[in-house]
């Protein structure tokens, strides 16, 4: 078996590399390439935390995969990382566990690929400034995302701590993303200057007032996963012109923004637009007018982490720099 660390990941495996990944596994899995069995979550009320356990095979490919991930908010005030992961890759034609690999990185990357693919496929071509309402643990990739396939300008940073905020423009900065950056407190002048928003919050509040968006904004939401979250408001929703999901039957049980919604009877899960891998290979709609409103909500799927792990052990068993142990 392969074991393949957090570094090793990072160095030979970036956002292009899992956006082209990612859309693959899109298209298979509406081709009904791919099984997924819904998600397991276990909670732990008392650390406000949750561990994730998540399988997916292609059965074309013949390999499946299992991801535990656990997400801890506390964890920071330890020394410790939020979000805590690994990724378990088996063949499926003999059973064999051929890589154990960490999943935190890879977790934030295929959740800022799909925002990629999202945002290609939903934003206005000329979209330039970018607004990220929480500089978390999560918003680093959205930013790699969005910036590898718009071409983006100006980035507005927003964080309940403005400190966090500048440190996260830094971090941009030092990665080699030259686009310049502002801390904004303001919320609403951030989401009135945007094209695109990305948000990657835990929130229980929706995080900005829908009546702020500009006609032709595109939001990713990918930070709300449980029923009590809910990042943004009825109003978003209501103004959006196309709301596309990355997973139907997660987002009916864990996107807390769209539930609510459904609950206070405004909107309906049959006025979704599509999912995300209808609107890649051409069954429904990108942006059709540069006024729409468009909104991608993202809880994510092991299909996801399964196409990450495929390239990355495809990509190390290659260049034979894992690390092989005998179980």
């Amino acid at each position: 078996m392969l074991i393949i660390n957090e570094q090793q990941i990072q160095q030979q495996y970036g956002m292009c590399e899992a956006i082209r990944d990612v859309t693959a596994m899109l298209q298979a899995k509406e081709r009904g390439q791919i099984n997924n069995p819904h998600r397991t979550v276990l909670g732990f009320p008392e650390r406000q935390a949750s561990a994730l356990y998540m399988p997916s095979a292609d059965m074309v490919n013949k390999v499946s995969s299992v991801k535990v991930v656990t997400i801890f908010p506390e964890n920071p005030a330890q020394g410790k990382p939020t979000t805590q992961g690994v990724i378990l890759l088996s063949d499926g034609d003999n059973g064999e566990h051929v890589a154990m690999m960490t999943a935190s990185y890879l977790t934030r990357l295929r959740t800022g690929a799909l925002s990629g693919i999202a945002t290609d496929l939903l934003a206005r071509q000329e979209s330039h400034v970018l607004t990220v309402i929480g500089t978390g643990g999560m918003a680093f990739e959205q930013v790699l995302g969005v910036v590898a396939v718009r071409p983006i300008e100006k980035i507005i940073l927003v964080n309940r701590t403005p400190e966090k905020a500048q440190r996260f423009g830094e971090r941009l900065a030092a990665f080699g993303i030259d686009i310049p950056y502002t801390v904004e407190t303001n919320v609403s002048s951030a989401v009135q200057q945007a094209d695109i928003i990305c948000c990657a919050t835990r929130s229980t509040d929706p995080v900005f007032d829908g009546a702020d968006l500009k006609p032709g904004t595109h939001i990713n939401g990918v930070g709300s996963y449980l029923p009590s979250m809910r990042e943004v408001d009825e109003t978003t929703i209501l103004r959006a012109d196309k709301i596309v999901a990355d997973d139907l039957p997660g987002v009916k049980d864990e996107a807390g923004e769209l539930i609510h919604t459904v609950e206070t009877g405004a909107w309906s899960f049959d006025q979704l637009h599509a999912e995300l891998g209808q609107v890649v290979v051409g069954e429904a709609a990108g942006r059709e007018a540069e006024s729409e409103i468009t909104f991608f909500k993202c809880v994510g799927a092991a299909y996801f982490d399964l196409a990450v792990a495929k390239g990355v052990y495809s990509k190390i068993k290659e260049n034979g720099t894992g690390m092989e142990v005998e179980l």
